[in-house]
């Protein structure tokens, strides 16, 4: 698959946002689909197999969430960026626990827009090429080896700290909620305080400035990202 001639799905019932994003994402070399529903939307996948999709939330017919829910039941991968108005977190939170790999809130920037769509196509590739050396920038994870280096130095890390980093790095470009790290990392329910802890000392070790991390991002009150250079 390349990136410059990825198909898009834009699932929208705004004509004038679909019209916006097709000129947009056209102008960047994409292939735009579009579907103003969601029943629309499910036969334009069964029939294109796009590349990614960009999904409006708010549908006449079938709610986004609704729709999340029917293509991972389903056991798509495709890659799903969220676009709504709504800005609640608990919002974001129910779309990404649900699959959606990134979430923009409208009114959006179309310079923000492209960058998250190229995250999500690089995790898709990064995912089915399924490389056991992971990098971006400075850092590298040797995931075969278990063995994490920022620059040339050997990075010491906690069992927990590399539980962590490796699932960051098997979703690298994509937003993990809180809930899906705590889940996965301790195999169930834990404060969420525990995991904040475990974030700063994993940047403390592999950021060069743990206040302004470059790495792993914060995703406010919803989770965190592994930043994908």
């Amino acid at each position: 698959m390349s990136v410059v001639a990825a198909s898009i799905l834009v699932v929208d019932d705004e004509p004038a946002i679909r019209r916006l994003l097709r000129t947009s994402l056209s102008s960047q070399g994409f292939q735009v689909l579009e579907a103003p529903d969601g029943r629309h939307a499910l036969a334009e996948i069964e029939k294109s197999q796009p590349d990614l999709i960009i999904l409006d939330l708010g549908l006449p017919d079938i709610s986004g969430l609704d729709l999340i829910r029917t293509l991972r039941t389903g056991d798509s991968t495709i890659p799903i960026l969220v676009l709504s108005s709504r800005a609640d977190e608990t919002g974001k939170v129910e779309a990404l626990d649900l699959g959606a790999d990134d979430y923009v809130t409208k009114p959006f920037g179309t310079g923000e827009l492209f960058a998250r769509v190229r995250a999500a196509l690089r995790h898709r590739l990064q995912q089915q090429g399924e490389q056991p050396i992971f990098q971006s920038g400075n850092l590298t994870v040797d995931l075969v080896r278990r063995i994490v280096r920022v620059e040339d130095a050997e990075v010491k890390l906690s069992p927990k700290e590399y539980d962590i980093l490796r699932l960051l790095v098997a979703h690298a470009g994509k937003v993990l909620t809180h809930r899906m790290l705590m889940s996965n990392v301790w195999k169930g329910e834990t404060d969420v305080q525990y995991l904040r802890i475990y974030i700063r000392q994993l940047r403390q070790k592999i950021e060069a400035d743990p206040e302004q991390p470059q790495h792993i991002l914060t995703e406010t009150g919803v989770g965190y990202r592994l930043k994908l250079a």
